[in-house]
């Protein structure tokens, strides 16, 4: 199994080199935490206006994050 690796400017987990999120390629294997924001009804939707963990950890797009990464 390949270990998940952290983006540090978004916190988004991937396997892969380089963040599908922000397409940053500064990532860390040291994090704590994992959140998972779930789509919303309507894959359009921003997950914020359903979810407060979301709203709270600013996260626009749906998918597995680090809570803290180091």
């Amino acid at each position: 199994m390949t270990k998940m690796k952290a983006c540090r400017q978004c916190h988004y987990l991937t396997t892969e080199n380089q963040c599908p999120n922000c397409k940053s390629t500064n990532l860390s294997s040291s994090y704590t935490g994992i959140v998972v924001i779930l789509p919303a009804k309507d894959p359009h939707d921003d997950p914020r206006k359903s979810s407060y963990i979301a709203d709270r950890l600013s996260i626009d797009k749906p998918g597995k994050y680090a809570l803290k990464v180091r």
